[in-house]
This record gives structure tokens, C-alpha cells and sequence, in this order.
């Protein structure tokens, strides 16, 4: 059983209503937003902080939003670490390793794009979703 499989707690009740599953939406999708409007000067750090105003904001209120954004946050986290391994890895080696990294990087992002996009869009019908490659960071 994978690691992150014993610490995955279960969705909550698809009950939902079209405000909450909305927001939970936005969740998922400012992790894209975050990461374009950012780019150029923060980096991967623009990737999770959508997710956790929205988490931080709805918590309390909505249940469906609060575990949506935090596992939205999770998975921002995720590509954020990844990311910066890989731009490590390259300093590294003097730029050399650019060779592998660059065409990882492009393969993190294009996933993680669709993979958003498949989350929102499950959000956005009330189901909870879950990103199978998350750490669980945030519980």
C-alpha cells in the first residue's frame, strides 16, 4: 500500500451545493492561475497561493471548499518541491543537468495542467477529488 494511501483520510459527503462546489473549483484551478501569473518572479511559489487563501478563507464554512483546497494545496506543494529539486539539480551540475531537467520540468507541468483541469472539473460536480501524486503536507 502506498505511503500516502495510509494517511489519505476519506472525501467528504458529496453534498455539496453549487456555491460550495464552485469555490471548491476555484480552488483547484487558481494552482494554473497562480503558477502563470507568478512565473516570471515567484516562481513555483505562485502555484500554492490560491489554494491556501481559499482554504484559509472557506475552512470554517464549507467543508467540501476547506478539503478541496487543501488538496489542491498539497498537490501545489508537490510540483513546487519537484520543481525546485530539479532547478537544484541543475545549478548542481553547472547547468549540464538542463539536458534531463528541462524535459522533466515540461512533462511536471504539462501533467499537472491536465491533471488540474480534471480536478476542477470533478470539483466543480460535487465529487471530491483526490491528485494521485500528492503529499499529504496539509491535513
Amino acid at each position: 500500500m502506498n505511503e500516502n494511501m495510509k494517511d489519505a483520510q476519506p472525501a467528504p459527503a458529496a453534498t455539496a451545493g453549487a456555491q460550495e462546489t464552485q469555490w471548491a473549483m476555484f480552488a483547484h484551478l487558481s494552482v494554473l492561475l497562480g503558477g502563470f501569473v507568478t512565473s516570471g518572479w515567484a516562481g513555483s511559489i505562485g502555484f500554492f497561493i490560491g489554494p491556501l487563501v481559499i482554504w484559509l478563507v472557506k475552512k470554517d464554512t464549507m467543508p467540501f471548499v476547506a478539503d478541496q483546497a487543501k488538496e489542491a494545496l498539497n498537490f501545489a506543494i508537490t510540483v513546487s518541491l519537484a520543481c525546485l529539486a530539479l532547478v537544484v539539480l541543475t545549478l548542481l551540475t553547472l547547468g549540464i543537468g538542463a539536458l534531463v531537467t528541462v524535459p522533466l520540468l515540461a512533462i511536471i507541468f504539462i501533467t499537472a495542467f491536465v491533471i488540474v483541469v480534471i480536478a476542477a472539473i470533478k470539483a466543480n460536480e460535487g465529487v471530491a477529488y483526490r491528485y494521485p501524486f500528492a503529499l499529504r503536507l496539509v491535513k
